[in-house]
């Protein structure tokens, strides 16, 4: 790696595929006013190298064994390390976005995302702008707005994802066929869905609910 100068971003990629480590770096060797000063492969080695490094800008991925995304963006904002992150991944539920903005994230961008717009992005988020994605920013914004659904829906959800009716929900609870009910049009009524049927699929799509395979 070539040695930074002071107008060159730092940037630290965080991914647990060695392919994808490997090959946003190369790309980022070709802009001059980049530098990556690091690549790790899991949270808590993110950590140690923010520490040591001092990256200006982090490209974080969502979903890593062992140290979530969300997890190190708050794992760094208790420990009060100051760098802006920007979520790299393949994942683009509602609540993947929802739960990674939350967490401190100031862009968001799919893997797929062209070297032009991943470097607009970093400059954006270096700036101290975020930086989302028209398409994604109108989801998130709908996220937010949107009334969250209690423990005890998601609950329910899941087993109406499986499903169930509502005489089963009710004897897997122990709760009374007219509580089950009660909750299941709530749960339809604050999805803004149709049906159960639709409630368990948009569910599953905006990412509120993930089933075992």
């Amino acid at each position: 790696m070539s040695t930074p100068t002071e107008r060159q971003i730092r940037i630290l990629i965080v991914d647990d595929h060695p392919v994808v480590r490997a090959g946003l770096a190369s790309m980022f060797a070709t802009q001059a006013q980049l530098h990556v000063v690091g690549a790790a492969s899991s949270g808590t080695e993110a950590i140690a190298l923010v520490r040591e490094a001092r990256p200006d800008v982090l490209l974080l991925d969502l979903r890593m064994p062992g140290m979530t995304g969300v997890e190190l963006l708050l794992a760094l904002k208790r420990e009060e390390l100051p760098t802006r992150a920007i979520i790299l991944t393949s994942f683009e539920t509602d609540e993947d976005i929802y739960r990674a903005v939350q967490a401190g994230a100031q862009g968001y961008m799919l893997k797929d995302t062209s070297l032009r717009e991943m470097v607009e992005a970093i400059h954006t988020v270096h700036a101290g702008r975020r930086y989302i994605p028209r398409e994604i920013a109108s989801r998130l914004a709908e996220r937010l707005v949107r009334t969250e659904l209690t423990s005890r829906e998601l609950e329910i959800l899941k087993i109406v994802a499986k499903g169930l009716t509502n005489k089963q929900i009710a004897r897997v609870l122990r709760i009374s066929e007219n509580t089950a009910r009660n909750h299941v049009n709530s749960i339809i009524e604050k999805l803004e869905v149709s049906d159960r049927t639709e409630a368990a699929t948009s569910a599953i799509q905006r990412g509120l609910i993930r089933m075992n395979p």
